[in-house]
């Protein structure tokens, strides 16, 4: 890695809330660096600021200080619209709870993300649906699918505009151990085929052994360990 250059780029970052009138400093000077390709883990506690990190690389939230350079652009000094278009073209994201649209099928699900970003589908969708294991049924509304069936179509609706960043928050947090193993396959094959980079925010340690970089947030920094 000594001579790529990092995909994302985290510099002397800094994040604080209030809670109630006392401020919490979550993190502090901290520095990470993300490479394409690569599958990153970050792990911790419960209110470490794992998924705090998420919402600043997503830009759904903004540091108090610092840089978040991401394709070399420092997002944290976008305005409103361009953080919204860049996000748009440039990053997936793949919830803990699918936020699938309930009045659109499967197909329309994914279909929208394209139309948002002014894609044609030239067999985009179908590929994604057979790839996944429910191409027959792509008419099907998410309350007809079980949550492991929504969350394969969550990340193949992160994925279908080929975004360069892939965000998930606890992507198998609300399933059982089987369907989260079936996810993390897919997962992972789908991250690997299409040479995306993955940051994903877990508690299970088990996912480990996919991942090129793990880090642990430490004295409200990142801290790297050898996977």
């Amino acid at each position: 890695m000594e001579n790529q250059k990092p995909l994302v780029k985290i510099k002397n970052l800094e994040k604080s809330y209030l809670e109630g009138e006392e401020k919490r400093l979550v993190l502090e000077n901290a520095k990470m660096d993300i490479f394409k390709g690569d599958i990153t883990l970050l792990i911790g506690k419960s209110g470490s600021g794992k998924s705090t990190l998420l919402n600043l690389l997503s830009g759904i939230d903004r540091p108090d200080k610092g840089e978040i350079k991401i394709l070399g652009k420092d997002i944290s000094k976008f305005s409103d619209k361009e953080l919204t278009d860049f996000r748009r073209k440039n990053i997936g994201i793949v919830f803990q709870f699918f936020n699938l649209i309930p009045t659109l099928n499967v197909e329309e699900n994914l279909n929208l993300v394209l139309s948002l970003n002014n894609i044609k589908n030239t067999g985009q969708t179908d590929w994604y649906l057979n790839e996944i294991g429910l191409f027959n049924r792509k008419k099907t509304y998410p309350d007809r699918l079980s949550g492991g069936e929504q969350q394969r179509v969550s990340i193949a609706r992160a994925l279908i505009h080929e975004p360069e960043i892939i965000l998930a928050d606890e992507p198998t947090g609300n399933l059982d151990e089987k369907s989260g193993s079936k996810i993390i396959s897919i997962f992972e094959k789908l991250v690997r085929q299409k040479n995306k980079t993955l940051v994903m925010v877990t508690h299970n340690r088990d996912l480990i052994k996919i991942a090129d970089k793990v880090y642990s947030i430490k004295d409200k920094k990142f801290e790297s360990f050898q996977v």
